[in-house]
């Protein structure tokens, strides 16, 4: 078989490095490209790329520079793109809006100009539940109106799919945006409720809950998500002139959006429950308002997903939050 190259944005991030350790295991040559900013921790970022043993050229560069992913595509000319990086996080696109603006936006601009140039066989990029704003009905399926995003964050998402879809349509790449719900596991990131509720228990200090805890999520297991991911590749949209019901794919490009959850939203309080139980501690609870921009609930309707991949997360929470909570504690050394 001869050697297939993706190209992974974001490959040290939480998600992006899961994804490239899978895609080495399996032989695949992976271009990473990775800005290393200092959103959170660095070291942790340093930490899973030194995990990416293989064939694996790391390149240290924001994606919004104007002509860098341009150049990669020319020298490498990917069979897939896998775009994960990303200014993440709803609170702090109220603080720093503009990272959003270039990293998001901009970045995402710049990799569909490469792919108009050095068109791969299938482009997957990276969205977010977020883009569901303020719908209230649930579960969220690919085909309702997604026009009221709450955050900033969740605005430039937005606006990422419909860039690449008019790219799609334009220039017939075939593009997968996934809809992300509330990623979690071990390597996760440190701005994340898991993350930051298991320092703060371990140190015996209250932790933030919004909402006084009327919060739902639906919790997607890192493993689950990979495997998603990796099937998805597989399964580019082609253009169609009869769309099936309960199909996101366009009808006039090779574009469809698919939610990657767990299908089982879980209260928050049941969530801190669990990481109480994998600790051997209680947390203690600061009940606060809702913060901006923030929604009470996710819940994901991944029937689309498992009608293309035969795939469906469904790690248990408690499953999932004790396998983190055994990461946390080796990576500490707690």
């Amino acid at each position: 078989m001869t050697e297939k190259t993706a190209l992974v944005t974001g490959a040290a991030g939480f998600i992006g490095a899961a994804v490239t350790e899978r895609l080495l295991a399996e032989g695949w040559r992976v271009i990473g490209v990775d800005a290393m900013t200092d959103y959170y921790d660095v070291a942790l970022k340093q930490a899973r790329e030194v995990r990416l043993a293989g064939n694996y050229r790391s390149v240290h560069a924001r994606v919004e520079d104007a002509g860098l992913l341009m150049d990669l595509f020319a020298q490498e000319r990917p069979d897939v793109v896998i775009h994960l990086a990303a200014q993440a996080g709803v609170r702090y696109s109220i603080e720093a809006p503009r990272s959003y603006l270039d990293s998001n936006i901009t970045g995402t601009f710049e990799l569909l100009e490469a792919a108009r140039a050095y068109p791969p066989a299938h482009m997957l990029l990276a969205s977010t539940s977020s883009a569901y704003g303020a719908n209230t009905e649930m579960p969220y399926a690919e085909t309702m109106k997604a026009d009221h995003q709450m955050s900033f964050y969740a605005a430039t998402k937005k606006a990422t799919e419909s860039m690449a879809h008019s790219y799609a349509h334009l220039f017939d790449l075939p593009v997968t945006m996934f809809r992300f719900f509330t990623v979690y596991g071990p390597w996760g990131r440190p701005d994340m409720a898991l993350f930051k509720f298991t320092r703060a228990i371990l140190a015996d200090e209250p932790i933030d809950v919004y909402n006084h805890g009327n919060m739902r999520r639906d919790f997607t297991y890192i493993d689950d998500l990979v495997q998603a991911i990796r099937l998805l590749m597989d399964a580019a949209p082609q253009r169609a002139d009869v769309v099936e019901q309960g199909d996101s794919l366009s009808p006039v490009a090779p574009f469809r959006v698919v939610n990657i959850g767990n299908s089982a939203p879980v209260p928050l309080g049941d969530f801190i429950d669990a990481i109480e139980l994998a600790l051997g501690r209680k947390a203690r609870r600061n009940l606060m308002d809702m913060q901006p921009g923030d929604v009470p609930a996710t819940w994901a309707d991944a029937t689309l997903l498992q009608r293309l991949t035969g795939h469906r997360p469904q790690t248990d929470v408690r499953a999932g939050v004790a396998a983190f909570v055994a990461w946390y504690r080796d990576y500490h050394g707690v």
